[in-house]
């Protein structure tokens, strides 16, 4: 498993898909279902919480 420094807040939903174990495809149906969020940067990138791991 990757690890991410403890100084990054957020992740990329390869990073999260990384880590969690779960396909990005499947990270999105979540986000649609509101299960998780994300907040999008200025180039409509989602970038999600490090507490979204515990979810």
């Amino acid at each position: 498993m990757p690890q991410i420094p403890e100084k990054i807040h957020e992740l990329t939903v390869g990073q999260l898909s990384a880590r969690s174990g779960a396909a990005v495809s499947a990270l999105h149906f979540y986000e649609s279902k509101g299960l998780i969020r994300s907040r999008r940067t200025a180039g409509n990138q989602r970038r999600y919480c490090r507490d979204t791991l515990r979810r």
